[in-house]
């Protein structure tokens, strides 16, 4: 039986009974995958930004420093000498502006590229580019060489000097030679230029020069010689490892001084050497190859004497042939001429002289 509820207290209520709620059946298609978000502008990506800049800087770099060289080269050509109030002091205080210049053109260009990146930021770096490209143009004139050579000298010193004052006797003797004789040379070349190209590619050194040698030596007229010459290159007496040198870069055991492909891979082993020897200075290496073991070599020679360049061994040389590199590079060059205009132009007519000397010398030429 139920007991009676007591009077004064209310029946505990029961809790409701929640209801069932019945399971969500699982979707059986996978919920669409998010849509990347959208890419930002490149201009806006970090790389882009940072190759912007750095073409602007290199762009800057690139016009400054042949701005630099231009202003300088000159300013050296027209104050040259060696008074103080009227070379050196004037040189100074316009190196002095050149300097404060340069820091005005500076801040000048910062104010503006604040400008130009307020309405594009591909402004700057084209801007910079354009001004590159301009002034490299410039670089590319006859006028810019001239510059060049005369920052070249400012630079260099003595050993600058001694470069210019043989390159001049270079471009002398070119002018001195008969245009007809030079074009035979030239057309009996033709038949022992691949023998030639060849042996200078195996041995790295310029065709041109190579082309020197032989005209030089024989004129291209192979033959032997009374005091011992064979062939195109009129080889003697040639240290052993040329030897070994060139025949190990034809594959063969046995050398021939009347192949002409053997000759000349002995005349560029041997001038290889001797460049060597004389740590790569060009006239050096070709009075060296010129003179060979006779008297000790070039080598004993300076050491005998105390000189260490071309210039301070000419005394000494006697009845040595002084001109023999001069008269090399001279024939390089009416070849290099050939070989880039197809003709030989007279020094002296025009504007000649300073298209030659910006083509430059084989072994020789305008570095940069």
């Amino acid at each position: 039986m139920n007991k009676p509820a007591m009077r004064g207290h209310p029946a505990p209520k029961k809790p409701p009974i929640p209801p069932q709620v019945k399971p969500r059946p699982r979707p059986t298609t996978r919920p669409a995958a998010k849509k990347p978000a959208a890419h930002k502008p490149a201009i806006n990506n970090f790389r882009s930004r940072l190759s912007l800049i750095m073409l602007e800087a290199a762009s800057l770099v690139i016009t400054a420093a042949l701005l630099v060289i231009v202003l300088l080269g000159y300013s050296a050509d027209r104050f040259s000498g060696t008074r103080f109030f009227s070379s050196l002091l004037p040189f100074a205080i316009g190196v002095v502006g050149l300097i404060l210049v340069a820091a005005a053109l500076l801040i000048g260009w910062w104010k503006l590229r604040t400008r130009l990146r307020a309405l594009s930021s591909l402004l700057p770096p084209m801007l910079a580019a354009g001004l590159a490209l301009m002034v490299g143009w410039f670089a590319i004139q006859g006028e810019f060489a001239l510059a060049y050579g005369h920052f070249r000298a400012l630079v260099g010193g003595k050993q600058e000097a001694a470069r210019v004052t043989l390159a001049h006797q270079v471009y002398a003797a070119y002018r001195r030679y008969d245009t007809a004789q030079l074009l035979r040379l030239v057309k009996r070349s033709q038949e022992y230029n691949a023998a030639i190209e060849e042996a200078a590619k195996a041995f790295d050194l310029d065709p041109n020069l190579l082309q020197g040698v032989a005209a030089t030596e024989s004129s291209f007229l192979p033959r032997d010689s009374r005091d011992g010459g064979h062939g195109l290159f009129q080889i003697t007496r040639v240290p052993k490892i040329a030897t070994e040198q060139a025949g190990r870069r034809l594959g063969v055991d046995k050398l021939s001084l009347l192949d002409h492909r053997h000759n000349a891979f002995i005349a560029a082993a041997t001038l290889k050497h001797y460049l060597a020897e004389m740590k790569g200075d060009l006239f050096l290496g070709l009075l060296a190859y010129n003179i060979g073991p006779t008297n000790g070599g070039l080598r004993f020679i300076m050491q005998q004497y105390g000189v260490t360049d071309f210039v301070t061994i000419q005394p000494y040389l006697q009845q040595l042939p002084r001109d023999y590199p001069v008269r090399v590079l001279s024939y390089s060059l009416a070849f290099r001429l050939w070989q880039h205009e197809g003709q030989l132009p007279a020094y002296e007519e025009g504007k000649n002289a300073v298209r030659i000397q910006r083509i430059g010398i084989p072994g020789l030429q305008m570095e940069f």
